[in-house]
């Protein structure tokens, strides 16, 4: 993958797509906290991994809609609930993304001199700390029947587990499940244990899935979706996060 800029990028905030109302990412982090094990034998510092963090901080513009779907409407609830926010860095299969279960902290709004009126936002981890993965759909994919996504190429199998998560903006039908399959040719796939997601009956909706944490994830990944009553459509994006390392959370 090339250098690239912060051009094309998305945002969805528990199955609301608020990319065109998005000014700007004020910072995307996450991570464990630093414990200080500096003794007093030491000239330095030493420090240890303590609990996982993660944080999307983001500023918003005023879009208030009268029939109560505007991104004014979705973050001003100022919601007791998790929320689960994805962002994605470029919007093609593979791409980098950015996901967090999390509590909105604020909605503060400042009027400018100029007439500008935004949003600042802070989405705090809750339970998981941030997840950088990659985009098993291209941003958003809308599927109108059954359908095997592209799959992507993560080099290696591994034995760590995986984590994924979904965004549902739009539903029309009876029901659809969405799930992840892996591949050891990216020929033959198989469902991967733990990485199928709740069936899906309306929308929006949101999901965060996990495997075993010693479970083999297979080099080739796709999201693929299946329907028993059938549907007509489906705007929902897959992110899956493939552990290179023991994770524990």
């Amino acid at each position: 993958m090339s250098k690239s800029s912060g051009l094309g990028d998305n945002l969805y905030i528990s199955g609301f797509d608020a990319s065109g109302d998005i000014s700007a990412l004020g910072n995307v982090g996450g991570g464990p906290a630093a414990l200080d094990f500096t003794a007093i034998n030491k000239s330095a510092m030493e420090r240890q991994g303590g609990v996982r963090d993660g944080r999307i901080e983001f500023t918003a513009f005023f879009n208030h809609v009268a029939a109560g779907t505007g991104t004014h409407e979705k973050l001003s609830a100022l919601p007791t609930s998790d929320v689960i926010l994805t962002y994605c860095r470029g919007t093609n299969v593979g791409d980098p993304a950015a996901c967090l279960v999390s509590k909105q902290i604020n909605y503060d709004g400042t009027r400018g001199n100029d007439g500008a009126f935004t949003f600042a936002v802070s989405a705090q981890a809750n339970g998981y700390g941030l997840g950088w993965g990659r985009q098993l759909t291209a941003g958003l994919r809308t599927d109108t029947a059954a359908t095997q996504g592209a799959s992507i190429d993560t080099v290696a199998a591994t034995s760590f587990g995986a984590q994924a998560y979904m965004q549902v903006t739009a539903f029309t039908g009876t029901d659809v499940s969405v799930k992840i399959q892996d591949s050891a040719d990216n020929v033959t796939f198989a469902d991967v244990p733990g990485l199928t997601f709740t069936q899906i009956t309306a929308a929006p909706a949101a999901e965060r899935i996990a495997t075993a944490p010693t479970a083999t994830i297979r080099q080739y990944l796709r999201a693929v979706t299946v329907t028993t009553g059938g549907f007509t459509n489906l705007s929902f994006s897959v992110v899956v996060v493939k552990n290179e390392s023991a994770v524990t959370f």
